[in-house]
């Protein structure tokens, strides 16, 4: 009778899973192309040397940033464009395509005008330029870092303004045409980086400067797909009719976005530096360390993006049932994508593990640098089943709007605890990179008990446009 109740709760039949998995599996695809390319481009770069390797991935820190505060930017318009459609309203949808696209882009400005300031600060706060005892020189990745940051600028307005649109077709249903648009984009960036940066088929050998540029190409042709496409489909999409006729939002809902979009936006951006001074902290340890991080992050990204996409299907499929008034179902749906979602970051986990000891073996870098990437993959393998749980319980949270208690989950928690932690190990201990990494990690993998305690205690599920209508 226990064994038939819990499954009656936490699993689906054949219909919920067709229709999980209709929305996840084109992210799944898409994200998982994107980060398949992003870890060729890593191994491609790496051929350069591992040096030019680690400055690139130290630049991409800062990028990560941007991609965050962006994703921030479109999360609380997002919110409200998933139960707008979920009750029919057209109209709402225009408006909150339009808040997207205009802080999108200012958001862009921001972010070109920041990075060109600090360029050389930035890059190194991850470099020990004095005392370094490593094979790889700080010098020489600060060199490669600045070569590739400058071109990765001219990429980041058009990104701003096709996740604008990706975004705005996957809360209304249509996934298949952001992932299309996204592996012709990410397809382009791995033919041209080949090109590039070793100078095949009679084009200059540009090294990481050609990367960078592969990368803005692949960005403006992506933005290009999904402006042709939408513009062209307006039943499908018709929220893009008079979309561009004014930059009206209505005053009610401009401030009920802002509202519940500050916080998000606030949350992502702290999130993100968080996270950059976390790795900042591993990499006082020495610049082997960036160069072992980035091995290890790009085959966890590559294999994570299945739990991750789960959470972002969470966010459309329950706030599309809050927005029709369906509490109960969006609550029942919920607590089986997050079941649905740990199980299969287990797998992953176990995935990650078998190949530790072999990917590594890719990249042309010292043995040290090879062992202890290995060792950041097994860890991270391990925390998977916690990390997919505290990123289901993220969106859930968010989809119902409670975007103050979804800014304590995450960023206060990354700042009073993650963060800390590793700081004061780093700064003031003598303790190794092994066990530093183990403490990190450790104190990440416990926000999974703090999110439990959210979803039991706190009502997320709420109907966020019957409040006002603007």
């Amino acid at each position: 009778m226990f064994r038939k109740s819990f499954l009656s709760r936490y699993v689906g039949d054949k219909q919920f899973y067709r229709t999980v998995l209709a929305v996840a599996v084109p992210m799944i695809v898409q994200n998982g192309i994107t980060n398949l390319v992003n870890l060729l481009d890593n191994i491609m770069v790496g051929q350069v040397s591992t040096t030019a390797m680690s400055g690139v991935s130290i630049v991409n820190q800062f990028i990560f940033i941007f991609n965050l505060l962006i994703f921030g930017a479109i999360s609380a318009a997002g919110i409200f464009t998933a139960q707008f459609h979920g009750m029919g309203d057209v109209e709402g949808v225009r408006h909150t395509f339009r808040f997207k696209v205009l802080v999108n882009f200012l958001a862009g400005v921001f972010g070109i005008a920041a990075f060109a300031a600090f360029d050389d600060r930035l890059i190194q706060l991850f470099l020990q330029m004095e005392g370094e005892t490593s094979q790889l020189s700080p010098a020489e990745a600060l060199y490669y870092g600045k070569q590739y940051l400058w071109p990765m600028l001219i990429g980041l307005i058009p990104y701003a303004i096709s996740q604008a649109y990706a975004s705005t077709m996957r809360e209304t249903g249509q996934t298949f045409v952001p992932m299309i648009a996204s592996s012709a984009a990410v397809a382009t960036n791995f033919i041209l980086n080949a090109v590039l940066i070793f100078g095949l088929l009679g084009a200059p050998a540009m090294g990481v400067a050609g990367a960078a540029i592969a990368t803005v190409i692949s960005r403006f042709l992506e933005l290009g797909i999904l402006v042709f496409w939408g513009h062209t489909h307006k039943k499908k999409c018709p929220y893009l009719k008079g979309a561009f006729r004014s930059l009206y939002i209505p005053r009610s809902l401009f401030g009920r976005i802002t509202v519940k979009g500050m916080p998000l936006m606030a949350n992502e951006f702290f999130w993100a530096i968080a996270i950059t001074l976390r790795n900042q902290g591993y990499s006082t340890c020495g610049i082997d360390v960036v160069a072992a991080q980035n091995i290890a992050v790009t085959i966890i990204n590559l294999f994570s993006v299945v739990y991750m996409s789960l959470g972002s299907a969470i966010a459309i499929l329950v706030g599309n049932q809050l927005g029709a008034g369906e509490i109960e179902r969006a609550r029942d749906t919920d607590r089986k994508m997050i079941a649905f979602s740990v199980v299969c970051a287990t797998g992953i986990g176990l995935v990650l593990i078998g190949l530790s000891s072999v990917f590594p073996l890719i990249y042309k870098a010292p043995d040290n640098v090879r062992s202890l990437a290995a060792f950041m993959i097994v860890i991270t393998g391990c925390a998977a089943p916690f990390f997919s749980y505290t990123h289901a319980a993220y969106f859930t949270l968010r989809s119902g709007g409670r975007v103050g208690v979804t800014f304590l989950f995450d960023s206060v928690y990354m700042w009073s605890v993650v963060l800390p932690t590793v700081a004061l190990l780093a700064h003031f201990t003598s303790i190794s990179i092994y066990w530093l990494f183990i403490a990190g990690t450790l104190a990440e993998a416990l926000k999974a008990l703090f999110g439990w305690i959210l979803m039991r205690k706190i009502n997320w599920s709420r109907c966020l446009v019957s409040e006002g209508k603007g």
